[in-house]
């Protein structure tokens, strides 16, 4: 009996030796693709955040093809465990978790007394449309409302791959249209100041949801007062822009990463991402008119230097174009819209990372809103990486950049 005891005992250390040893190859390989530059804040603290990520992933990408589990839900509850910190509502704060218009949020609500009708934000958090949660976003979304006496709706909208685009975005629109209509009788928030906002992926889906109100009023219900843009993602035109030249290997955000969310939110047809980052997508003519808006000369000089131009692509791919049509549409890709449907965004505020390849989304965004009349505040984070909200008050994880991204975005807040 012992014999036998003793030889599982071994079986099974020997497995769970060759389990740990083939996931440190994996990562040891995958960890040789990133770029963390020295100007980034704190890189040793980001590379291990790195490694953490891609541990993740190959271990789920394992049990996966073990057959024991799938990946997506693996890495969601990771992430959930490292970054949800479900801890005592701190004074002066009240939180409710409810159901709006069957999308579930969390009410975060400022006890202060007030002689006036508060503000409000309605906040889409970050993920790739494929990760992300309330609890992910706790922290954030108390101290926005904490320091700028907001009362913040955190949105739990659908994900992807379970759901594919325009879902995210409905229900974002269904929770903000039913917040404005309670928003004075159950809140004594004044729906005139009511703002949307988000990060990354909450930041596209926020700007997308301002430009798609802005061509349906209906007089009942006011629009947004404004839209607070953390490192959002606008397009999926060109993918050779400067910021993701020089940081297309920079954690936590790759260049490949960024398509494949991209694509996993539109359709889920992951197989055309090395044609898009090639820029065969998108057809000559249609390039000639994004041209204007996505010129890199458009950039301040200094975020130009080391950018080369891209390749010149004598023709696109027809079929890859007829995959990803959809996402060129401006509620896709909200930097791409007509500067009529630009000209009705509300006052925006934009918050740029450094070492983000989204970086020249939000400046060239930014740019474009100013060009038509559209009130902007832009705030440049010169250490900040993509996904540094995210670290915001974890613990180990904090970078003083996160501090200070989200001081910006509450001193904003609090002039709305």
């Amino acid at each position: 009996m012992y014999t036998a005891t003793a030889i599982l005992i071994i079986v099974f250390a020997a497995f769970f030796a060759a389990f740990c040893l083939l996931v440190a190859v994996l990562v040891y390989f995958e960890l040789r693709n990133a770029n963390i530059p020295p100007g980034v804040a704190n890189p040793g603290k980001l590379h291990a955040i790195h490694c953490t990520y891609v541990g993740i992933n190959v271990v789920g990408q394992i049990l996966e093809r073990l057959g024991l589990c799938h990946q997506m839900n693996f890495t969601r509850w990771c992430r959930f465990f490292i970054m949800a910190r479900k801890g005592s509502v701190p004074p002066g704060l009240r939180i409710k978790d409810l159901t709006f218009s069957g999308v579930p949020v969390r009410v975060y609500e400022p006890t202060a007394a007030s002689g006036e009708k508060k503000r409000g934000l309605v906040y889409f958090h970050g993920g790739g449309w494929m990760f992300g949660c309330i609890d992910d976003y706790d922290e954030v979304c108390q101290y926005i409302s904490l320091e700028s006496d907001t009362t913040v709706v955190s949105v739990g909208y659908r994900l992807a791959p379970e759901h594919r685009y325009p879902a995210h975005l409905d229900d974002c629109e269904v929770v903000t249209r039913h917040f404005l209509s309670i928003a004075a009788t159950d809140f004594g928030v004044d729906p005139h100041r009511v703002a949307v906002g988000g990060d990354s992926a909450g930041g596209n889906l926020a700007a997308a949801l301002c430009q798609r109100l802005s061509k349906t009023q209906d007089g009942h219900l006011p629009s947004p007062c404004a839209q607070v843009l953390i490192y959002p993602a606008l397009q999926m035109a060109d993918f050779h822009l400067p910021s993701y030249q020089q940081n297309h290997s920079v954690p936590i955000l790759f260049r490949d990463r960024t398509v494949f969310f991209f694509l996993q939110y539109l359709n889920g047809n992951t197989s055309v991402s090395q044609q898009i980052l090639e820029g065969k997508h998108v057809p000559a003519e249609l390039k000639r008119h994004y041209e204007k808006w996505l010129d890199p000369d458009n950039l301040p000089p200094q975020f130009r230097k080391g950018a080369i131009s891209p390749p010149v692509i004598a023709s696109h791919d027809a079929d890859v174009y007829h995959i990803i049509k959809q996402g060129l549409d401006p509620e896709f890709s909200p930097l791409l819209a007509e500067d009529d449907v630009l000209r009705l965004n509300p006052p925006t505020f934009v918050l740029t990372c450094e070492f983000d390849v989204l970086r020249d989304d939000g400046i060239l965004f930014q740019k474009r809103l100013k060009d038509v009349g559209v009130d902007v505040k832009w705030e440049h984070l010169s250490d900040g990486f993509h996904g540094i909200i995210s670290f915001f008050n974890q613990g180990w994880l904090t970078f003083e950049s996160s501090q200070r991204g989200m001081d910006s975005v509450v001193s904003y807040v609090k002039t709305l």
